[in-house]
């Protein structure tokens, strides 16, 4: 038995998405990535179904073939504990652009810095400096 992630996209934006995440971090990878033919029931092309790593974590993503009246919601995130200010600043800046922020970077009393950002596609992250 195993827990994944999963992140479904809708307006075909899984694959943008996942390569920015993986831009973000040094270990960030593709692992797997499966698209639609022209047989559908998504866009040819698009994201069928896709893994990738981040930091260790695994994550699955797709593009819905079908419109839903819901999108992402701040209170599933992932969380990241960076190694360095650097590094959270980095991400803060990145994620953020284009995103919103919902805390943005100070101390909270929990960790000498923390940021909550959601970005472009609606995902939310936690960073973290313990």
């Amino acid at each position: 038995m195993r827990a994944t992630p999963f992140l479904m996209f809708q307006g075909g934006k899984a694959e943008e998405a996942m390569r920015f995440y993986i831009s973000l971090f040094d270990d960030g990878e593709i692992v797997d990535i499966k698209r639609y033919g022209p047989e559908g029931p998504g866009a040819e092309g698009t994201v069928y179904k896709a893994q990738f790593r981040l930091a260790g974590l695994d994550v699955l993503c797709i593009d819905s073939p079908v419109k839903h009246a819901f999108e992402f919601t701040p209170s599933f995130s992932l969380f990241i504990d960076c190694d360095t200010e650097e590094q959270l600043d980095k991400l803060v800046a990145a994620i953020g652009a284009g995103g919103h922020t919902l805390m943005p970077p100070d101390t909270y009393g929990f960790s000498r810095k923390f940021a909550w950002i959601s970005d472009r596609f609606g995902v939310s992250w936690q960073l973290n400096l313990p």
